[in-house]
């Protein structure tokens, strides 16, 4: 509850003011001396202040937040050690595109000279990993704050940093106006002659949808248009869903797995046109590199920023909004069929042959049995390894961000968090967590945090003693098995003793139980699915 802010506001009210005007309502971190008044700001200007167990878990609980709401998420970070230990989840959302504000705590220039106990250059550490980082002024701090809100969320959205220095946090300053930069206005683009020749002509034209595509609302002009000119789509896995992906024309998300790579690259190298729509190869991994030459197939490419990645190149580069841009290329272009052999019904059967759901038990079994238990509009969060791999070409989802992940950093300890910050924004959601055994073991702390908010989350957890991906990877290049297996811990004990309910199950009825007892549960479930060493052999 927001407490009345005191008069004249401090510059940690205008900046609290102006994230609240951003329509954040959550922030979370741990506190410190530092960061008191900013914390004190926030919640006079009516922002919930959340205590994480550590910032990195913290930063992914605001990740959550944001993919509910559309508003930036907030960590609280003090000196030294706070902000250090957020690093990982800074760096995640520059390279996974999140709207991020990270706010730190640091002591006066002065006091620096001379004090040096936990001091250290935040903004030299953060500056590679951020869009921006400022150290908040008293008198600047409505421009620093509002500038601060416009670079996290425009363009490709990222993290941005503001280091408050205590006494500017406390001094009181009596702006004669707020100053506040209008929100830009994108203009529909002209498409070029060029582009609409080529996709009038297409007979085997194809869709690769990324991220950009989600952060700007694309997902209905994608839609429209693979419908009127049958355009199969695929996405990257932070896109999944933008094509609900039980629709004929919808090939699922690509990225990490070789099974449905071995399927989709042919189609993409056998297409005649290649529409990349707000497409961000930083999902991908090197088989998807330059698997197409512009100099011989006519190549699309509409990003929000031009292309310096060069993972891949195109006939021709649009940089812009992608729903205009796209409606602007196919308007008025006639329907017509493509893919004249059946290629993309082949394509869809490949795919669920590669993949299939009829496992009597192991990691397959376990997803395919949770997304029969589980509400079509489920949300669901999954963290690194094997059995990501595995959920993000099984999972079949509906609609976008419904299934939350770190796909461009890849980082481990981030379904947990993510969960959490996504069942606060949406408490009437059904949310549940997968995640490794290890990477469970990172953050289990924070289930008192979830026990603390009365947050009943579902976390599943494949254990198998073992960081199977990296060992499958050693076993294939015929290296021993080293520092990738650990004990068989009791999770399901671990679940009940942070205060909530706690199932080991071994076998698809006693899972499907599990799911059905967790959605009525009054408190978070920790399901234990025990699964075997080597269960993803010829899985991912």
């Amino acid at each position: 509850m927001s407490r009345p802010e005191t008069s004249p506001p401090r510059a940690a009210d205008h900046l609290a003011r102006r994230l609240f005007d951003a329509g954040c309502r959550h922030a979370f971190g741990m506190p410190g001396g530092e960061v008191l008044t900013v914390m004190d700001a926030l919640v006079r200007a009516g922002i919930e202040v959340t205590l994480a167990r550590h910032e990195n878990a913290a930063a992914f609980m605001a990740e959550g937040v944001w993919h509910r709401t559309g508003a930036p998420g907030i960590l609280v970070a003090t000196l030294g050690p706070g902000i250090l230990n957020g690093v990982n989840a800074i760096a995640n959302a520059h390279q996974d595109r999140v709207p991020l504000i990270v706010l730190s705590g640091c002591v006066d220039a002065d006091e620096g000279l001379s004090y040096t106990h936990q001091i250290l250059d935040h903004q030299a550490v953060l500056a590679p990993i951020t869009k921006a980082t400022f150290r908040l002024t008293a008198q600047g701090a409505d421009i620093i704050a509002d500038r601060a809100v416009g670079i996290a969320t425009g363009g490709r959205p990222g993290p941005v940093h503001i280091d408050v220095p205590i006494s500017v946090a406390d001094e009181r300053v009596a702006l004669p106006r707020l100053r506040r930069r209008p929100d830009a206005v994108p203009m529909v683009p002209a498409a070029p002659e060029q582009a609409r020749e080529w996709l009038a002509a297409a007979q085997r034209p194809v869709m690769i949808v990324g991220l950009d595509a989600v952060n700007e609302g694309a997902g209905a002009v994608i839609r429209a248009t693979a419908e009127h000119l049958n355009i199969p789509v695929i996405t990257t896995y932070k896109a999944k869903g933008i094509l609900p992906e039980t629709h004929p024309l919808s090939l699922g998300g690509a990225g990490l797995s070789s099974l449905a790579d071995g399927i989709l690259v042919p189609l993409v190298q056998s297409a005649d046109l290649i529409l990349c729509v707000g497409y961000d190869p930083i999902e991908m991994r090197p088989g998807w590199r330059e698997i197409w030459d512009p100099a011989e197939v006519n190549v699309i490419d509409i990003a929000a920023v031009p292309n310096d990645h060069y993972m891949h190149q195109a006939t021709l580069n649009i940089v812009g909004d992608s729903g205009p841009s796209l409606a602007a290329i196919a308007d008025g272009i006639a329907p017509r069929s493509t893919w004249p052999d059946g290629e993309i019904a082949t394509a869809r059967a490949a795919l669920g042959r590669a993949f299939p759901t009829d496992d009597m038990w192991g990691p397959a079994a376990v997803i395919d049995e949770a997304r029969r238990a589980l509400p079509e509009e489920a949300i669901i969060t999954v963290d690194s390894g094997a059995h990501r791999i595995l959920l993000s070409q099984m999972w079949v989802t509906h609609r976008p961000r419904s299934v939350l992940q770190s796909s461009a950093l890849c980082t481990m300890g981030c379904a947990v968090p993510l969960a959490m910050g996504a069942k606060l924004a949406a408490p009437e959601a059904t949310v549940v967590s997968f995640s490794g055994d290890a990477g469970f073991l990172m953050v289990a702390g924070e289930l008192s945090t979830a026990a603390e908010l009365n947050l009943p989350v579902i976390f599943v957890v494949f254990v198998d003693a073992s960081l199977a991906l990296i060992e499958k990877k050693q076993r294939e290049r015929q290296m021993a098995s080293l520092a990738v297996d650990f004990g068989r811990h009791d999770f399901a004990a671990i679940g009940r003793a942070f205060g909530g309910h706690g199932v080991r199950v071994t076998n698809r009825a006693e899972l499907r139980a599990a799911l059905e007892a967790a959605q009525q549960a009054d408190r978070f479930t920790v399901i234990a699915a025990e699964i075997g060493r080597g269960a993803y052999d010829n899985r991912i």
